[in-house]
């Protein structure tokens, strides 16, 4: 059984939400993200005690920082929102990412993972197996173009297409759940104007990618990072919460 506590802070959270969570998060520790390569089938999915990893509680929820396109890191993300997180909801999480290799088996040990960069990339076919794998038995990809990078962008784009080529990248309304976890957010609030909407993949009724083009980085709360000039979401820290919350949920 996973060992949780409720922190009640200033989100608009609902009772019944909290509950649910505690539900999902009490799963969570019992079963994990399937790690067996074979084609998964409904049930597959799910292998119990996922290992955990960096010796930490198993009432912890850990989140990855993907290294990817065989050597490229995810750099100037901020982990400050798995603070918030915990500070406003039910949910323990380890105050640091875990560097984990796309490629490897350690991927499954996580219900979400963090994409970001700058630049051109291409992933490796063995990378793209894995992601597409991941997504689906149950895991969830949070992208993000840093300094909000065009040429970023049009990589992620194109391997999207290529990774889920029947699940197409598109909008995510406002009114969807991903939006009313731990915070209720509104809008989008961006450094300049009105930001890009938010873009998912959803695979069998669930969101398993979802990705920024102008930027969830936070680089205000990273240190040897700046935005560059992007347009970087302001309320970032609010939205990846929420998004850690839906992984667990969801």
């Amino acid at each position: 059984m996973v060992t949780t506590k409720i922190i009640l802070g200033k989100s608009k959270q609902k009772w019944f939400q909290l509950t649910v969570l505690l539900g999902v998060l009490a799963a969570w520790g019992m079963h994990g993200i399937a790690q067996d390569e074979s084609t998964p089938d409904k049930t597959q999915q799910r292998v119990p005690d996922p290992k955990q990893v960096g010796r930490e509680s198993e009432s912890i929820v850990q989140v990855a920082n993907l290294v990817y396109a065989g050597v490229k890191s995810s750099q100037c993300f901020s982990d400050h929102f798995l603070v918030e997180v915990e500070k406003q909801s039910a949910i323990s999480t380890s105050r640091r990412f875990h560097a984990v290799k796309l490629s490897s088996d350690e991927l499954f040990n996580f219900p979400m993972v963090i994409m970001t960069g700058e630049g051109d990339f291409q992933l490796t076919d063995a990378e793209r197996k894995n992601l597409r794998t991941y997504v689906e038995r149950g895991g969830l990809l949070l992208a993000s173009a840093g300094c909000s990078s065009a040429e970023w962008d049009r990589s992620f784009r194109k391997e999207m297409a290529t990774v889920f080529p029947k699940n197409p990248l598109s909008q995510i309304a406002m009114n969807h759940p991903v939006f009313n976890t731990v915070f209720e957010i509104k809008e989008l609030v961006a450094k300049h104007g009105k930001p890009r909407p938010l873009n998912g993949v959803s695979y069998e009724g669930r969101l398993g990618v979802i990705y920024s083009q102008d930027g969830l980085n936070d680089t205000a709360h990273t240190q040897g990072c700046c935005c560059c000039g992007g347009n970087e979401i302001k309320n970032c820290v609010q939205i990846n919460a929420n998004i850690l919350a839906y992984s667990l949920i969801y």
